[in-house]
């Protein structure tokens, strides 16, 4: 697949909302950033510091939940991902949003995929963000470096992810929205799920 091809597939099928779709969980969004230099295309991730209340330690993209003053997720994404590591909105060239992804905890996250172009200068926000860093698309797109569980939960079956890359550990959300990202490019999934999510209802609506 050429790189136009893999942005074709992209513009496609994901989708460009204004406003967030729904008003049910916490709203929130993260800018799922594709770095595309000379020879690869990357993703920007980022991990967590340890004393943070939620999710520390953890791998994550850029973002959080929605303020008032956001008109969609798409304005939540930009301001979180230039608070925590300081992409500018103007260098970010969108592509679309992903499917809304639902935790167990509440949050609709929305996932807003973007074009960054480099040079990429990063200012990292200390108190949130331990670092920054990239990881190739070429290490997503093969198979082999998923990871596949498929938890039971109360009402539903929920296929979930791991990626490991290096020395990073990527699990829950952002490894389920690296899978959607997978899918879409891939047209397929190591473990055939029901939707880019893996979610299958086992007593009425999930």
């Amino acid at each position: 697949m050429t790189r136009a091809d893999l942005f074709a597939r992209l513009i496609v099928t994901t989708r460009r909302p204004k406003r967030y779709r729904t008003l049910s969980g916490v709203l929130s969004a993260v800018l799922v950033p594709l770095i595309e230099h000379a020879d690869d295309i990357t993703v920007l991730l980022t991990k967590r510091t340890e004393h943070l209340a939620h999710h520390r330690g953890q791998v994550c993209f850029p973002g959080g939940r929605a303020e008032d003053a956001d008109h969609g997720p798409v304005d939540t994404a930009l301001r979180e991902a230039f608070e925590e590591v300081g992409v500018s909105p103007d260098s970010v060239t969108l592509i679309g949003c992903l499917e809304d992804y639902k935790t167990l905890t509440g949050f609709v996250v929305t996932p807003v995929v973007g074009l960054i172009r480099p040079p990429l200068i990063l200012r990292t926000a200390l108190e949130e963000v331990a670092v920054a860093f990239e990881m190739p698309l070429t290490f997503l797109l093969n198979p082999t470096n998923h990871r596949c569980l498929t938890p039971v939960h109360s009402q539903f079956v929920r296929t979930t992810y791991a990626i490991p890359y290096q020395s990073y550990y990527i699990w829950g959300a952002t490894a389920a929205i690296l899978m959607a990202l997978y899918q879409i490019v891939a047209a397929s999934g190591p473990c055939a799920p029901t939707g880019y999510y893996g979610i299958s209802s086992t007593a009425g609506e999930a």
